[in-house]
């Protein structure tokens, strides 16, 4: 008898799916959480941090910083305030920086900033336990920001309407350009993770930051891709972000994301083992429970891996459960088969084994092929 939680415990929540990675920094470790639970897993970095400690901006934000001592600073990522400090370090000017530094208001965004500013001496004077750059800008705004010389330390873009908002109300607003994100050296993994989801190879797509969002739009653009993944990702692909800031380029596009409470991987990963079995077609079938993922199924709940043109025939028959679905319009389901319908006829023998239950898929001579739908679901089906 088929047992949803063991076959759960057995497999882990995400066999049978795979997850695109577009993370540069912690993908090994949003990967190796990925699977294990289970899930297939393709990286591609959408994008490359680069180091400005050789910039001639960041050199001038620093010096501007320190000749003119701004009122409040803002720093926004571990990493960058790490870099900064590295920077100054290098021209000669560290002790000068944290001196200033001293002397102002700091606001760190979350903990792990909170940790490079004790690194380097320094006590932050507040941080939001959201960890949300939202709940700064409250905070700023709050206090009254008119007149204030406000430095916010860049994470590689403009903070959505994050500067607007200070500027409006009356604030000097100093950007520190600590790094940039750019597009990975190597495109080919990057076209490769484009390539699997606008074929629908993937099931779901994650993005940790902003920028990587961004740039994975843009490459698709330049390829003439972006209309075919934005289709996808509103439809077939399920676009997981870290955080509502990290949505912000897909929601400009119209596409809806879903994102963790917390704004963490952990979180992230338990949100894609909540969400992909959530959308998986489970069906009666020939007396077995069945369970369609992505490059899988679960048979009572034994995985069984299907090859993609299995797969592609598999969702072409659940789209009608019960139904006929004649062999022209499976040899339109699947990928590069040309006119030739024999190619149905071995893709579906090939089914079959995968599967390890003939019976479930019924032939129709003359007409086609059938899942073989319980007598009791066929009433509920009988509509789709």
């Amino acid at each position: 008898m088929y047992d949803e939680q063991q076959a759960t415990e057995q497999h882990g929540p995400l066999a049978g799916f795979t997850v695109g990675v577009t993370a540069a920094r912690r993908a090994d470790e949003l990967g190796a959480l990925l699977q294990r639970r289970g899930a297939a897993v393709l990286h591609a970095p959408a994008l490359r941090i680069v180091p400005l400690s050789d910039d001639s901006e960041l050199l001038a934000a620093t010096k501007d910083l320190i000749d003119v001592a701004p009122d409040v600073v803002v720093a926004t990522t571990a990493i960058g305030f790490r870099g900064w400090v590295e920077a100054a370090e290098g021209w000669g000017l560290g002790e000068v920086l944290l001196d200033r530094l001293r002397e102002v208001e700091l606001l760190a965004r979350g903990p792990k900033v909170k940790g490079s500013i004790r690194a380097a001496g320094l006590t932050e004077d507040w941080s939001p336990s959201s960890e949300s750059m939202a709940e700064v800008l409250d905070r700023l705004l709050e206090e009254g920001v008119e007149g204030r010389r406000v430095a916010i330390q860049l994470h590689g873009e403009p903070l959505p309407g994050f500067v607007e908002a200070l500027r409006a109300a009356g604030a000097e607003v100093v950007g520190v350009p600590v790094y940039r994100w750019m597009p990975p050296e190597d495109l080919a993994p990057m076209d490769r993770l484009l390539d699997a989801a606008v074929s629908r190879g993937l099931d779901a797509l994650t993005f940790t930051s902003a920028p990587a969002a961004a740039s994975l739009l843009s490459r698709a653009e330049d390829r003439s891709l972006l209309p075919e993944l934005l289709a996808a990702l509103n439809h077939d692909v399920l676009p997981a972000c870290v955080g509502p800031v990290t949505a912000l380029p897909l929601q400009a596009r119209g596409v809806d994301t879903v994102s963790p409470e917390r704004f963490r991987l952990g979180p992230l990963v338990q949100l894609l083992c909540q969400e992909l079995p959530g959308r998986a077609r489970s069906l009666p079938i020939a007396g077995h429970r069945v369970e369609i993922r992505g490059h899988a199924v679960l048979v009572d709940g034994l995985l069984r891996p299907v090859p993609p043109a299995g797969m592609s025939l598999l969702r072409a028959l659940s789209r009608r459960p019960g139904w006929v679905v004649s062999r022209a319009e499976l040899l339109r389901a699947l990928p590069g088969a040309g006119r030739d319908e024999h190619a149905v006829e071995t893709a579906m023998a090939r089914l079959r084994t995968a599967l390890g239950a003939p019976k479930l898929i019924q032939t129709v001579v003359k007409r086609g092929y059938r899942l073989a739908l319980d007598p009791a679901a066929d009433a509920k089906y009988a509509d789709v």
